[in-house]
């Protein structure tokens, strides 16, 4: 699930991470020390390993979700095991995640730049406490591991959360290590230390591909809380801890090699990090409402599935069909907004320190054109396509062809946000850019209100088969309400956004996206009245619509005269001249 959820969040490894109100959704930029040592030729290397570790990782991320849906499908064993997993991603979000990038990486910059000792003693001290918070945290938490499972699954049969409260009992065992790692790798990346960060997750996947793998072959489809065993339950639970522990132990091996030597250290008087701590209160409540968003989310979604299967729809409409559907719907968005965005911000932060407010305006202003230019047309084609898509990667092993359906329902919907998040996202990079992390944490509170209402509305208004189809609507609609918002102030402060350009950019696209659209559905219509909903239907639709609408778009673009297209076309050119 995405995820989801603070900014500057590395993607998690869990297959759970929900996307709230105010959640990139994706991986952020890697930090920059500032260091002299990294030639152009050496942040090239880096560059590379980084991008080439990204995309393994998400690919690797994929197969994972690929492979816990065919073990335990979307029904109600499903919904005990995501909730379960989500909680020690939470729990650290809103306790060290918000605070790494915000506080910790910048503080450790300084002090390594600093401190007479190169910043060795900060470090150790820095280490040290978190070992000692972390600890705490994850004993307490397994210690009220139910009261936690109740928090977010209020209406889990009492089955069910018996066995969301076993597995808990072992995946909040991952706290300690989540935390370890975050701070691992910020130490690492003021090393200019940029591979192990991204290639350490690729074995967490590998590990519950694994365990999700070994759990359908021991117990098979089809399982429910009531008919899995205790020794499959602990296979899951185990399995999936170990992933993380062993992410942890390659992370602690390269900071090792780099040269650092832990010695523990308690006298954190004087150290500096009290004041740092007490800059990040805009920032934690910032990740305070994003989880807030997540928790209304999960409960809802939760109390939904079991109300629609209690009333004999036998189609998985809860948290797991949400989390799913958002892990597909977030692709298009960290493939392509996240890539143009690692270049921007280092840039927009400059010309924002400089007071250069028409360079932060041009930037912002031509990210968000080329990002739309690819992002508008996938995301009409994820919504035409998403139910083949999701019955083509979900539908085997415990999730059936319905639940498949289901999941496709709420990535068409989720599809439609596409731009809308990806606009708010790059808003809220012009704010931490300008160093503002008050405005972000503000916004979030309308957000979530949103969110929340629209939610709550879905809840109690649509059949409970479709809430989850309705929490997704809301939180959509809660970015939409969030970039009005964003786009005033930022419009105030900048003397403008290039809003006339940005708006005719966008309607240019979407009318050159109408005849794809058109001879999609068509297309697609053909498909099934030739092959009805078969295979043939999943991989043929896609595929062909996808081609033919490209081509229309790229014609239609060409006539509208959009020159965003014409910008892109000329850099391929000159790529595939060299």
């Amino acid at each position: 699930m995405a995820t989801e959820t603070t900014n500057g969040s590395e993607e998690t490894p869990s297959s759970t991470r929900t996307g709230g109100p105010g959640d990139p959704g994706g991986p952020e930029e890697p930090v920059d020390s500032g260091g002299e040592s990294g030639s152009s030729d050496g942040m090239m290397r880096s560059s590379m390993v980084m991008a080439a570790g990204t995309m393994v990782s998400r690919v690797t991320g994929f197969i994972k979700v690929v492979v816990l849906a065919a073990a335990l499908g979307t029904h109600l064993l499903g919904d005990a095991y995501n909730t379960a997993q989500t909680i020690p991603f939470i729990i650290n979000d809103l306790l060290i995640g918000g605070l790494m990038v915000s506080v910790i990486i910048p503080f450790l910059v300084k002090r390594r730049k600093r401190d007479a000792d190169g910043g060795v003693k900060t470090e150790n001290r820095l280490v040290t406490g978190a070992i000692v918070l972390l600890l705490g945290i994850t004993l307490a938490a397994i210690l009220f591991a139910e009261l936690l499972i109740s928090l977010y699954a209020s209406r889990f049969t009492p089955v069910q959360s018996d066995v969301s409260v076993y597995l808990a009992r072992f995946l909040l065992a991952q706290i300690f290590f989540i935390g370890l790692s975050g701070l691992i790798s910020a130490m690492l990346n003021t090393r200019d230390k940029f591979g192990a960060p991204v290639w350490a997750p690729v074995l967490n996947n590998l590990v519950i591909i694994a365990v999700g793998g070994l759990f359908l072959w021991v117990a098979g489809p089809g399982h429910t809380p009531e008919t899995v065993s205790q020794g499959e339950l602990t296979l899951l639970g185990l399995g999936t801890t170990l992933g993380m522990v062993l992410q942890t132990a390659v992370l602690v091996f390269s900071l090792w090699r780099s040269g650092f030597r832990w010695r523990p250290r308690l006298d954190l008087r004087g150290s500096g990090l009290g004041e740092a701590l007490r800059s990040a209160g805009w920032m934690l409540l910032y990740t305070l409402m994003t989880q807030l968003g997540l928790l209304i989310t999960t409960n809802l979604a939760n109390a939904a599935n079991v109300a629609s299967l209690e009333e004999g729809h036998n189609v998985g409409a809860g948290i797991t069909a949400y989390n799913y559907a958002y892990q597909l719907f977030q692709l298009p968005y960290a493939i392509i907004a996240v890539s143009l965005i690692t270049v921007l911000l280092p840039r927009m932060s400059g010309h924002a320190a400089d007071e250069r407010w028409d360079e932060v305006r041009a930037g912002f202003s031509s990210t968000l054109r080329i990002s739309a230019l690819l992002l508008a047309p996938v995301a009409l084609a994820m919504a035409m396509y998403s139910i083949q898509l999701s019955v083509l990667v979900f539908a085997r092993g415990s999730t059936s062809v319905a639940d498949a359906q289901n999941v496709g329902t709420v990535l068409a919907v989720m599809s439609l946000g596409l731009v809308p998040f990806t606009v708010f996202q790059l808003m809220l990079r012009v704010f931490f850019a300008m160093g503002d992390t008050r405005t972000p944490a503000l916004i979030s509170i309308a957000n979530v209100a949103v969110h929340g209402v629209l939610a709550f509305t879905a809840f109690f208004v649509l059949p409970p088969n479709l809430v989850v189809v309705g929490v997704a609507a809301g939180f959509m609609l809660s970015f939409a309400s969030g970039l009005s918002i964003a786009g005033v102030i930022l419009s105030r402060r900048l003397g403008g956004l290039d809003g006339r350009r940005i708006l005719a950019t966008l309607l240019r696209l979407h009318l050159a996206a109408v005849p794809s659209v058109v001879a999609g559905i068509g297309v697609l219509w053909f498909f099934v009245a030739r092959f009805g909903e078969g295979l043939a239907t999943n991989i043929g639709a896609p595929v062909t619509g996808c081609v033919v609408g490209a081509l229309l778009f790229l014609l239609f673009a060409r006539l509208l005269r959009i020159e965003e297209l014409n910008a892109a076309l000329g850099l391929i050119r000159s790529r595939l001249r060299r």
